[in-house]
């Protein structure tokens, strides 16, 4: 695109893990860029030096009419003006299952007001950072976006009712928007530069490389009674900043074809097992890591598979970092980076 009609995108949540390379490239390919965040699970090194950022919520309806005059977006003279991608959120499934009533308030309705926001400035075009949860157990692997919505959790319900409202937003006002669906992010910006930052994650890949540079003793395996060729869930491992490219193509659609909104999967449509990629991170580091077999978790599909389909017939979207492997080495990278940047 022309880089004269790129307008101010804020980003929410843009100091945590998948915000942060959504900052990236968002900056990498142009775009004036902002960042919203309360730091609950952020972090400031993860902001690019020179990108304006506003320490607070985005419940904060003052605060984001602020951000919108001071960097230029909403209704003028030549309409709307600027884009939000909505990252800030909860995303902890078993804590959403304990604790639900913070899910559907950090989710839903501090979702509502960020979108009440910008209907009342004119903001025209909204990316929202969405979830496969909102599939349940799917009967059915690859996952269309066709599929049951189903959610048997508190995050995915939490995730879908923010769908639901933006799709009966943009049918009543001046405002367009995409819902991006992930399967399970993973990796790390190629050059270092951001990473997957947040103590006591959950994800297979971030801990499996916490095992391999020693942070952990091992990796918990959960269930190996699934139905599925090894016995161990099988997942689709998207690389973080082939995710965060989606949604810079995301927004050209939308700016593109401004009556036009967009629900799409992303994912690869591959699945790899837990033991396929804990198989993968021994061959990255050369190293064997201890692996503890623990009951299931309640709520894990056997399988959870993507059919890109859907994004790639409507973005020019060619992912780069497929490769489970480079995958895992990128997240090394980071997790030796982050070291340093602690000081450990």
């Amino acid at each position: 695109m022309n880089a004269t009609i790129k307008s101010p995108v804020l980003v929410t949540g843009g100091a945590g893990y998948i915000g942060s390379h959504a900052v990236l490239a968002l900056r990498d390919a142009g775009w004036p860029v902002a960042v919203i965040d309360n730091l609950t699970t952020g972090f400031t090194f993860a902001i690019p030096e020179g990108v304006p950022f506003y320490e607070g919520d985005i419940e904060d309806q003052a605060l984001l009419a602020r951000i919108f005059a001071e960097q230029g977006m909403g209704a003028g003279a030549n309409g709307g003006k600027g884009a939000i991608m909505h990252f800030a959120g909860s995303i902890i499934v078993p804590e959403s299952v304990e604790n639900p009533l913070k899910y559907y308030h950090n989710n839903t309705v501090k979702s509502r007001a960020l979108i009440e926001s910008a209907v009342r400035a004119g903001v025209p075009h909204f990316i929202f950072s969405s979830t496969a949860a909102t599939y349940g157990m799917p009967e059915v692997s690859p996952v269309s976006e066709d599929s049951p919505k189903k959610p048997i959790n508190p995050y995915g319900w939490s995730k879908l009712m923010t769908e639901q409202m933006l799709g009966d937003t943009a049918a009543a006002h001046a405002m367009n928007y995409c819902a991006l669906r992930y399967f399970n992010v993973a990796g790390a910006d190629p050059q270092a530069r951001s990473g997957q930052s947040t103590a006591g994650a959950t994800h297979l890949i971030k801990v499996a490389c916490e095992a391999a540079t020693g942070k952990r003793d091992g990796v918990s395996v959960f269930g190996t009674d699934y139905d599925t060729p090894d016995g161990t869930g099988v997942r689709d491992y998207i690389h973080v900043s082939d995710l965060a490219a989606a949604h810079v193509l995301a927004l050209e659609a939308l700016v593109e074809q401004p009556d036009r909104s967009l629900t799409m999967n992303c994912g690869y449509g591959r699945g790899f097992s837990v033991m396929e990629v804990l198989d993968a991170v021994d061959r990255v580091t050369n190293r064997t890591i201890a692996r503890r077999l623990e009951p299931r978790r309640a709520g894990d599909p056997d399988s959870l598979v993507s059919d890109p389909s859907r994004i790639r017939a409507t973005l020019p979207w060619q992912p780069k970092h497929a490769d489970l492997d480079e995958i895992i080495a990128h997240a090394l990278q980071w997790e030796r980076r982050l070291s340093e940047i602690r000081g450990e």
